[in-house]
């Protein structure tokens, strides 16, 4: 009888034990998932905060660039017609001279349409009346008559406009900051844009240049040039893809994830 009192003890005992132990378990898995969405929390405020850090940003220089294109339209623009102006009288009061000024009045010309396609491709406000195509194409060709790298251009897809006016925006500003870094950093000589509208929105940017080692290039090594860009695309949730070999070449992928 004693015997069995003793086990009975004993398992309530281990009963018990066992509840507390369970006890212990939730309470600590409690306390672990807890930590672990305040952590979550914290980090998509993060993510938060930062998309509208980069938000605010990309908006201020919309505007500065708006402000830019404008100066140059109203400014530049009209000083360069009032030149053009004056250098026709004076072919029209002295046609000796018409061989003379001729040069003069073709540059005149010709930097005119230089300062008006620049003047476009940063008014945001001119982008958005127009496919993203249309635009990137129209700055190929702008480049091609101003630069000596040669530059291809090739689309697979419909013309029309898949994005909305924000990606538009976006994705043109991060093309022209892909150009920009060919042509001062990387030596070279061609420059292949292909752009894809279906079955999903794809940019691809080569060039032959002197590329780089990525795995001494990684987002916090990154010159500002690759920061802004990856910044840029977090912006409409579009991914980037960086593939660069030394001596070879650099291709970097914009895409719709």
């Amino acid at each position: 009888m004693q015997n069995s009192t003793i086990a009975f003890g004993i398992l309530i005992a281990v009963f018990f034990s066992a509840l507390i132990v369970l006890f212990c378990v939730l309470i600590v898995k409690l306390y672990i998932n807890k930590i672990k969405n305040y952590t979550k929390l914290i980090y998509q405020k993060d993510i938060d905060f930062q998309k509208t850090l980069n938000v605010t940003i990309q908006e201020t220089q919309e505007q500065v660039l708006n402000n830019i294109s404008q100066d140059l339209h109203d400014d530049a623009g009209q000083q360069l017609t009032y030149i053009n102006f004056v250098v026709e009288n004076l072919k029209y009061d002295n046609p000796a001279l018409n061989d003379a000024l001729a040069p003069l009045s073709q540059s005149i010309g010709t930097l005119s349409n230089s300062i008006r396609s620049i003047s476009h491709s940063l008014n945001s406000q001119l982008l958005v009346q127009e496919s993203i195509v249309k635009a990137i194409e129209a700055e190929v060709e702008r480049l091609k008559s101003n630069t000596r790298i040669q530059f291809e251009f090739k689309l697979f897809g419909i013309r029309k406009n898949t994005l909305d006016n924000n990606e538009k925006i976006v994705v043109y500003r991060i093309f022209q900051e892909i150009i920009n870094n060919a042509l001062k950093h990387s030596g070279a000589t061609s420059v292949g844009v292909i752009l894809k509208t279906e079955p999903h929105f794809e940019l691809s940017v080569s060039d032959n240049g002197k590329g780089f080692d990525l795995s001494e290039n990684t987002t916090a090594k990154a010159g500002m040039g690759l920061k802004n860009i990856i910044n840029r695309a977090g912006i409409i949730n579009f991914k980037v893809k960086i593939d660069a070999i030394p001596l070879t070449g650099t291709t970097i992928t914009l895409s719709q994830k």
